[in-house]
């Protein structure tokens, strides 16, 4: 009789518990199977949405991690425009193509969409990449484009598609709640579609300075007079655009007040599960106010973020800030949540 001994080759991952304990840990690399890819990952962002605890805990421990680049290690059976060795990002999230939402343009509110991801996630050595998600949501990378660099596609093509959706014009004002990842994208993007005065709020000094340093035209210390710091820059009208990018109600209240009529409020971060938001709605009717959310990025706001970035258009580079290897994903995590003197952590292999 012959017994046969099966290995299971390990790899290592970034296992997520809570956001203070998130720890290097061995699985089972992945097997792929027909039409799929194993994507040997080279670098991957810690996004915001990583650690929203309260969004994260009901599904731990888990393999976080949806920004993610890297060489593909093997192709499944009938896989025909990729092949060992090619720079790739692939996408986390990827729609039908078929249903009432993707055939309105409304990518990010279908189904699929909301159910697809990669395994084991984007803090891992190796990551399997399912067929649909092949066919939908892999791109190339071209020389010119980093793996860092790469890891940014998927955000600034959430950025861009909360742009698109409220029109963003040539010369009109912005303000932005929130100088996180997601604000300074969405700085550094208005500045590339002709925006006129931008400025951006936070109670982080670090993050105002970057704010600055990127070309801001004012930074307002949100514990400050807001509304009153905006009129005098803004000469003396409120802004025609306003993004909340970051989740406390009070920045939402905020932005309610920021608005100038015939504005727009774009919702691009959410808050605590259960918040709600009194909104003057005979004020909003007669000023002619428009509040819109945006989620996501479908697969051409994905194509357009990344030549975007090969054009270099938008330079995120300079949004990075650490650098670390996957063994320490713990630390990055500990620098995401402290949110001290942190834009964009980056992990490598």
């Amino acid at each position: 009789m012959i017994i046969l001994i099966i290995y299971n080759v390990m790899m290592l991952v970034g296992m997520y518990y809570n956001n203070r304990d998130v720890r290097a840990e061995e699985m089972p690399k992945p097997k792929i199977g027909l039409g799929e890819l194993l994507l040997k990952m080279k670098a991957s962002g810690i996004c915001g949405s990583d650690v929203m605890e309260w969004y994260r805990l009901k599904k731990a421990p888990l393999v976080l991690g949806h920004e993610v680049t890297g060489e593909i290690a093997e192709v499944g059976e009938e896989v025909k425009n990729y092949k060992v060795g090619d720079r790739i990002f692939a996408a986390h999230h990827v729609p039908c193509n078929t249903c009432r939402y993707c055939l309105s343009g409304n990518h990010t509110a279908c189904s699929t969409l909301h159910t697809t991801n990669f395994y084991p996630g984007g803090f891992a050595e190796y990551i399997r990449v399912p067929q649909l998600n092949v066919e939908r949501g892999t791109f190339l990378l071209p020389d010119s484009v980093s793996f860092e660099e790469g890891t940014f596609i998927e955000p600034l093509a959430c950025v861009l598609r909360g742009q698109k959706t409220v029109n963003l014009s040539p010369g009109q004002s912005v303000l932005i709640l929130g100088s996180g990842i997601s604000g300074l994208l969405h700085l550094l993007l208005a500045q590339s579609l002709g925006a006129g005065r931008i400025m951006m709020t936070d109670i982080n000094e670090f993050r105002l300075n970057m704010a600055k340093k990127l070309g801001a035209e004012a930074v307002i210390n949100a514990k400050d007079d807001v509304i009153g710091a905006l009129r005098e820059v803004n000469e003396g009208r409120l802004a025609d655009l306003v993004i909340v990018c970051a989740g406390a109600s009070a920045v939402f209240s905020q932005a309610l007040q920021a608005v100038e009529r015939a504005g727009t409020i774009l919702c691009f971060a959410p808050t605590a599960p259960g918040e709600t938001l009194n909104v003057p709605v005979n004020d909003f009717w007669r000023n002619q106010i428009k509040i819109i959310h945006s989620y996501g990025s479908g697969p051409q706001d994905n194509a357009m973020a990344l030549e975007l970035l090969k054009a270099k258009r938008v330079k995120v580079d300079r949004l990075i800030t650490h650098r670390l290897k996957l063994a320490e994903i713990g630390e990055g995590f500990r620098i995401m949540t402290e949110s001290k003197d942190s834009i964009k952590v980056i992990i490598e292999p």
